[in-house]
C-alpha cells in the first residue's frame, strides 16, 4: 500500500508559499493574518489530497467546483468551526484560489455563499471581528496604499472612537502624531482622543504609502484620484467585507464607535470620561449610543463619580 500523501508531497505547497509572500509584501498583510490564510490554504491543499487522491498542483486548483469547497466546509465545520470562522475559512480559500487562478491565467474561483449568520439583537462588534473587517477590507483593496489608508480609517474608528466624518476631515496638521490627537467634532468641539500604538503605526503605514503625501493643511485620507476620501466608500469596504465573512448588516462603521465606547464601558471607564472621549454634549447622549440600559449606566456612574 502506497504511503499516504503529505503536505510537502503537493507542487500546490509551494503555490500557497509564493501566495503567502505576495500577501505580506504587496498586499502588506500583516503576520497573523498571512500565517492564519497560510494554514488555511496547507489545509485545503492536504484535504484535496484525501479528497482527490491525487497530487494537488496549480491546475487542479484552478478547476475546483463548489462540491470540492463545500466538502472542504464541512470537514472544517465537523472539527467544530463555528459560522463566523467557516465564513473566515472560506475568504481565505477565495482569496487563495483567487491568486492561483491569475497565476495560472484561468478564470476566477467558483461563487459560494458563506453560511447564514443567525441575526440577534443589536451588539457591538468583537475585537476579533473588527480586526477581520479590516484584514478583509484591505485584502480586497485595489492598491498597496487604499489598503494601508482603509486599515487606518477603520482603527481609528474602533482605537479611537471616532465618528467616520471625523476622521475623513483630519488634515496633514495632526502629523507627526504623539500619544494623543486632536479632533473637532459636532459643534466645531474640539477633543483629545488616544493614539494607541496600532492606530498611529497604521496611520504611518497609510502616509509612507500613499502617493499623495499628507501636507499640513491638506485632508489626510485621500480617494483613488487624490480627492477627499468620501465617508461612503468606507461603508462599502466594510458592507462587502461583512458579506464576505457573514457578520450582520448591522456591522457598520458607525458599529465600530459604537463598539470602542460599549468595550471601555464594559472594561470599567467612568461615564464621564467616556462622554469626553465621545465628544457628547450629555450624559444621556452617551447612554444612548453605548446601547446599555440606564440603570447599569447609573450604577456604573454612582460607582465611579466622587459626587454621585
Amino acid at each position: 500500500m502506497a504511503a499516504p500523501l503529505t503536505l510537502d508531497d503537493h507542487p500546490a505547497r509551494d503555490l500557497a508559499i509564493a501566495w503567502a509572500d505576495h500577501l505580506r509584501r504587496d498586499r502588506r498583510r500583516s503576520d497573523h493574518t498571512v500565517r492564519a490564510y497560510l494554514a488555511t490554504a496547507h489545509r485545503l491543499i492536504a484535504f484535496l489530497g484525501r479528497h482527490r487522491g491525487a497530487l494537488v498542483d496549480g491546475g487542479m486548483l484552478a478547476g475546483l467546483d463548489r462540491g470540492d469547497i463545500r466538502a472542504f466546509l464541512a470537514e472544517r465545520r465537523g472539527e467544530g468551526l463555528v459560522n463566523i470562522s467557516t465564513a473566515r475559512e472560506l475568504s481565505a480559500v477565495r482569496s487563495f484560489l483567487g491568486h492561483v487562478a491569475e497565476q495560472q491565467g484561468a478564470a476566477g474561483p467558483v461563487k459560494i455563499k458563506g453560511p447564514r449568520i443567525k441575526k440577534g439583537m443589536p451588539r457591538p462588534v468583537a475585537p476579533d471581528d473588527i480586526s477581520a473587517i479590516a484584514e478583509d477590507a484591505a485584502e480586497s483593496a485595489s492598491e498597496p496604499w487604499i489598503a494601508a489608508r482603509d486599515t487606518a480609517v477603520l482603527l481609528l474608528l474602533y482605537g479611537a472612537g471616532l465618528r467616520i466624518g471625523e476622521a475623513m476631515a483630519l488634515t496633514g496638521d495632526v502629523l507627526p502624531l504623539g500619544d494623543t490627537l486632536s479632533v473637532t467634532g459636532k459643534r466645531n468641539k474640539t477633543r483629545l482622543v488616544p493614539m494607541l500604538p496600532p492606530v498611529r503605526a497604521a496611520i504611518e503605514d497609510y502616509v509612507a504609502l500613499s502617493p499623495y503625501g499628507a501636507a499640513r493643511g491638506e485632508i489626510l485620507f485621500r480617494g483613488a484620484r487624490g480627492g477627499p476620501l468620501a465617508p461612503d466608500m468606507i461603508r462599502r469596504a466594510v458592507r462587502a467585507a461583512r458579506v464576505r465573512l457573514g457578520l450582520g448588516d448591522r456591522t457598520t462603521p458607525h458599529a465600530l464607535r459604537h463598539s470602542f465606547a460599549t468595550h471601555l464601558l464594559g472594561r470599567g471607564a467612568d461615564l464621564r470620561s467616556l462622554q469626553e472621549l465621545l465628544g457628547h454634549a450629555s450624559l444621556s447622549s452617551t447612554q444612548v449610543y453605548t446601547g446599555v440600559d440606564a440603570a447599569h449606566l447609573m450604577d456604573v456612574y454612582r460607582n465611579a463619580h466622587p459626587r454621585a
